[in-house]
């Protein structure tokens, strides 16, 4: 294995991950803000589950995604 060729193709994969999750949530919730589904003061609970079959890897990341900076945590 090239260790620098993994490192790389690892980084490219997880940018992806990074910035297609981030423009499908802003899209969901915006959607859902102009259809009256959220007020804009909710808490989102959100989980990502990252599989890779062939290395019999499932490990899932649950967390909050809150939407106004004044409430919550």
């Amino acid at each position: 294995m090239n260790e620098d060729t993994f490192k790389l193709e690892l980084r490219k994969f997880l940018k992806k991950v990074v910035i297609n999750s981030q423009m499908e949530i802003e899209k969901a919730v915006n959607a859902a803000l102009e259809a009256g589904i959220l007020s804009g003061s909710e808490q989102l609970d959100a989980a990502m589950t990252l599989e890779i079959p062939a290395l019999d890897l499932k490990y899932r990341i649950d967390g909050t995604i809150g939407l106004d900076k004044d409430r919550g945590a």
